[in-house]
């Protein structure tokens, strides 16, 4: 079928899930930040959409969704009508920088690596980008979301930049020189279109054996990385400049639109980095000689509209009086003394999934924009490993904490009360599974309830959680959207995406294409001895290793701290203040890497569980014997990605004797508990090529074996590690 065609079955989401796999990487990204943020239905523009192929993605998988696309460019509006034609797709000739809409008429406004372009071809200011967020932003009804992807000003400072020089020749001809050479051209016509263009560096010394180094701003530098391998197209790309705005200003900006933020993520793409930038240079600081971070390839934030009686940041004003809502008790290994603390909250939590067909898709109701001022505005969190920011407002499924009332009138009141969906609109309850979203510290136990309901795809305006000045709005999601939107951190909330892979699990539906990082194993040596199957696991002896002592006995790993939160709108005033308990671990980061080893033997692939006891699975269960990911809080000084990588690896040889090859970014960071702690989880998978005798042995399953039995699995990060690798993989 041809691409201007028009679409026999618009209900047909497994012929746009062959397409989507078909696309590049950005654009799959693109589809799943859309799902993540954007309604289902509406009307959206697509600014400065180029060819049209990513409006017309966006208009193929959302039929319910009004899609226009603008550009300048009159001959490209013309050629993407002829190329691209949907039911519910058309392009219009605007210029992005001015109002292209009357104020109030859309609900979401995508500008995908455009902006730099208004900064670059007016006269490299870089106030003109802001100047067309703030025209756009006009156009947008209250919740309608703004999503910028552009590049990212890395900030100030100095470096030290290695280039290959036996890459190419000694020519300065882009299509055939060395790196280095091509580097110093581009410092002398770097923003051609300037009177005055390039930027200052120099030749140093000490560059390794056919390398030259150079000092020059790490700005320049990044600027450089970003387009060393664009040399067919040369004298067009150093016209512009890619960067305009650092990540601080970019926030900044949103905020003083009246825009709460919904994510602030640097993005690395797994593909560039491992054939560009891996190998391909060299980069220190100048001040102290420490290797950089490499740089983001892309940058995506969000931004949602509200009104001026809505907050849009959370400020974290200290500690407060204690609660007494958290509760801390200590545990001792009557095996080896070992003493563990667990925070325990009341109640049991249950995730109540609304989910409804249509014109057979599967949709998921997520609470979403539902504050959470502990997620993204403590203080007490640990810096970001990837420069990625928690955000204080998020969706997740609705969350209720059952009390003395059965589970199905819970779950009926809170979908009345919480969510307006009537009793007479409920069509079936099932329930889903049970687990601890972070066992190792929160006593913390969630079922789920898997509703069936009549279509809902937005309910707005919720009640708020007192006393803040909002409670979100509910909308629908296409469930394999929403995994989609997990696999490039567009949906933090780990328990929505683990209640959607049971969901689509018990409706027989496939899980859709994986977008996240392509992940290759080699053969390895299976460790036969250590094979064992999940109904194996599940008939185990029953163990009690773990009992209760007095909190005089605590070692401090985990604290429970009471701090204020104060809610603040766009122009600084204070709307709100609340007072919460969180969990904190004042010996290690709130950053948490959970591994997924993975092996490739007699035809499959395994997976390397730990056979656990947790003094949290006996609390809930009798007996103390779980299945775990490996996973730990990093320490305070592993403080980046390219350390908290390094320091994983060496921790799962020392202590699991794992000698790994490759390591691979296994979907989007989570949050295993955004209410109770700012815990941030890094799932990893990792390519086992031998296993050496060591003080703790994993237990290796077919993961083929361990996704048909995900129900079971009550380790929220060995969940989410099987799921996803599972989904990665094809299993």
């Amino acid at each position: 079928m041809s691409d201007n065609a028009p679409q026999p079955d618009r209900g047909d989401r497994s012929a746009y899930a062959r397409y989507l796999a078909g696309m590049d990487a950005s654009m799959r990204q693109k589809v799943a930040l859309t799902a993540a943020h954007l309604l289902c239905e509406g009307r959206i523009a697509d600014m400065g959409m180029g060819s049209g192929a990513g409006s017309r993605a966006l208009a193929a998988l959302y039929p319910e969704l009004e899609v226009i696309g603008i550009d300048l460019d009159p001959e490209m509006v013309a050629i993407a009508r002829e190329t691209h034609q949907l039911p519910n797709l058309r392009f219009v000739q605007g210029d992005i920088a001015q109002r292209c809409f009357e104020d109030g008429s859309l609900d979401g406004i995508f500008d995908s690596s455009v902006l730099h372009h208004v900064t670059s071809f007016g006269g490299y200011e870089r106030r003109r980008a802001l100047d067309a967020l703030r025209a756009q932003a006009a156009a947008l009804r209250e919740h309608g979301v703004l999503v910028v992807r552009d590049f990212l000003d890395p900030g100030e400072g100095e470096v030290v930049l290695d280039l290959w020089e036996s890459d190419g020749d000694s020519s300065d001809d882009p299509r055939t020189c060395s790196s280095a050479a091509l580097f110093e051209r581009f410092a002398r016509e770097f923003r051609s279109l300037h009177p005055a263009p390039g930027f200052a560096m120099r030749r140093v010394e000490g560059a390794p054996p056919a390398m030259r180094r150079y000092r020059c701003a790490l700005l320049h530098a990044v600027e450089f990385l970003l387009r060393k391998d664009y040399r067919t197209d040369w004298e067009a790309e150093v016209r512009e400049e890619y960067t305009y705005a650092t990540q601080a200003q970019f926030e900044r900006a949103t905020h003083a639109l009246g825009f709460r933020v919904l994510a602030s993520t640097p993005i690395r793409n797994p593909w560039i980095v491992r054939e560009r930038f891996v190998g391909r240079y060299a980069m220190y600081r100048a001040e102290d000689g420490q290797p950089c971070e490499i740089p983001a390839t892309n940058y995506v934030i969000v931004g949602e509209k509200v009104s001026p009686r809505e907050g849009v940041r959370f400020e974290d004003r200290g500690d407060c009086p204690a609660l007494g809502y958290l509760e801390v008790t200590t545990w001792e290994d009557v095996r080896s003394g070992a003493v563990r603390d667990l925070v325990r909250r009341p109640n049991r939590t249950v995730d109540v999934i609304p989910y409804f067909e249509q014109s057979s898709d599967l949709f998921v109701l997520a609470r979403t924009s539902y504050p959470r001022p502990i997620a993204g505005g403590s203080s007490l969190a640990s810096a970001s490993i990837d420069g990625s920011r928690a955000p204080c407002w998020m969706a997740e499924p609705l969350i209720v904490v059952q009390s003395d009332k059965p589970l199905g009138e819970t779950v009926e009141d809170a979908l009345r009360d919480e969510a307006r969906i009537t009793p007479e609109r409920i069509h079936a309850m099932r329930a889903g599974t049970t687990y601890y979203p972070s066992p190792g510290g929160t006593m913390e136990e969630v079922a789920s309830m898997l509703v069936a309901i009549a279509p809902l795809f937005v309910e707005e305006s919720l009640p708020p959680r007192a006393p803040l000045s909002s409670g979100g709005r509910l909308r629908a999601i296409e469930a394999r959207q929403l995994l989609r939107a997990a696999q490039v951190s567009g949906m933090p909330d780990a328990r929505l995406e683990l209640n959607t892979y049971d969901l689509l699990a018990r409706t027989g539906r496939d899980r859709g294409p994986w977008i996240g990082e392509t992940i290759t194993l080699r053969d390895a040596a299976l460790p036969e001895r250590d094979t064992t199957t999940m109904v194996a696991v599940a008939e185990r002896a029953p163990r009690r290793h773990w009992r209760r002592v007095e909190r005089a006995r605590s070692t401090g790993f985990v604290a429970v701290r009471a701090r204020t939160f104060v809610e603040l709108s766009a122009d600084g005033t204070e709307l709100a203040r609340l007072p919460l308990e969180l969990v904190t671990t004042p010996a290690r980061s709130t950053t948490t890497v959970a591994l997924a080893p993975l092996l490739r033997a007699r035809g499959s692939v395994w997976i390397g569980v730990d056979d656990d006891d947790l003094p949290a699975a006996q609390c809930f269960r009798g007996s103390s014997e779980i299945c775990v990911a490996p996973a730990w809080r990093l320490p305070h000084d592993v403080a980046t990605m390219s350390a908290a990588r390094a320091w994983s690896l060496a921790r799962l040889r020392e202590e699991y004797g794992v000698l790994a090859g490759e390591l691979f970014e296994l979907g989007g960071r989570y949050l295993p508990s955004a209410g109770l702690g700012p815990e941030v989880v890094y799932p990893f998978a990792v390519e086992v090529r031998s296993v050496e005798q060591a003080p703790r042995a994993l237990r290796w399953v077919e993961l083929a074996d361990a996704a048909r039995h995900a129900a079971a699995i009550t380790d929220g990060h060995l969940r989410v590690c099987v799921l996803r690798a599972a989904h990665a993989l094809g299993v």
